[in-house]
């Protein structure tokens, strides 16, 4: 329980006292998820729109894919991105294991399947029928998948805040492709972990909370763009 207080009391120090080194580790976690989100996004949102609405003879096959990926251990995604991006692998040449490019490529595997899978589960509860009324009334196909995706606005804002949650928590991937280097590639889950593995719980608790204060504030934000009504 001491050890609780403490973490709660040391986080709001470090907050309060711009700790660079928390500053560094905070921002680089933010911009890592948040492209890793947003390019999941975009990769995400077509390809499910393209399952959800067009029928051909593999669609579940790829479907159960997609579905299956939703719940890929990010430590396997670790370990392939790993492969491939060591200095012997296929595309060692890049030079991009240990960077935080290497953190996106993993999480974007991470989050791309979510993304992706709850698109379709979101346009397949729609009405089937109103594809078929809006190009009866002359709209082209994209203004009727524009269409769509306003009606099903609500769950697909509920896939970026899955997306986001999926990649702001991971750390095994993270840990795997970009090395856990301070003042390079350290996130708040691995330092979490490396803080918990040096036996400084109050720090890993601190770290944590930091952690949590984000997940919600970015949470929030889009629960009321979800929300809202006017």
């Amino acid at each position: 329980m001491q050890n609780l207080i403490d973490g709660i009391l040391k986080a709001f120090q470090l907050l309060l006292q711009g700790d660079p080194e928390v500053i560094r580790i905070t921002l680089l976690s933010l911009q890592v998820s948040t492209i890793a989100t947003l390019v999941s996004l975009v990769l995400g949102l077509p390809l499910g729109t393209f399952l959800a609405l067009v029928h051909f003879p593999t669609r579940r096959f790829w479907i159960s894919i997609i579905n299956t990926g939703m719940a890929l251990p990010p430590v396997v995604v670790g370990l392939i991105v790993s492969i491939f991006l060591w200095r012997s692998g296929p595309l060692g040449f890049m030079h991009l294991i240990y960077t935080p490019t290497a953190i996106i490529i993993a999480q974007v595997l991470i989050a791309f399947p979510v993304a992706a899978g709850l698109t379709i589960s979101s346009l397949q509860q729609l009405d089937p029928r109103l594809k078929t009324q809006m190009l009866g009334l002359g709209a082209s196909k994209l203004q009727m998948i524009l269409s769509l995706w306003k009606e099903a606005r609500l769950p697909l804002i509920a896939a970026l805040i899955a997306a986001f949650g999926s990649v702001i928590s991971e750390v095994g991937a993270s840990m795997m492709v970009g090395g856990n280097i301070e003042g390079h590639t350290r996130v708040l889950t691995t330092a979490i972990v490396l803080e918990t593995s040096k036996g400084s719980f109050a720090s890993a608790i601190a770290l944590s909370i930091i952690l949590l204060l984000i997940a919600f504030l970015v949470n929030l934000c889009l629960t009321t763009i979800q929300q809202h009504r006017k």
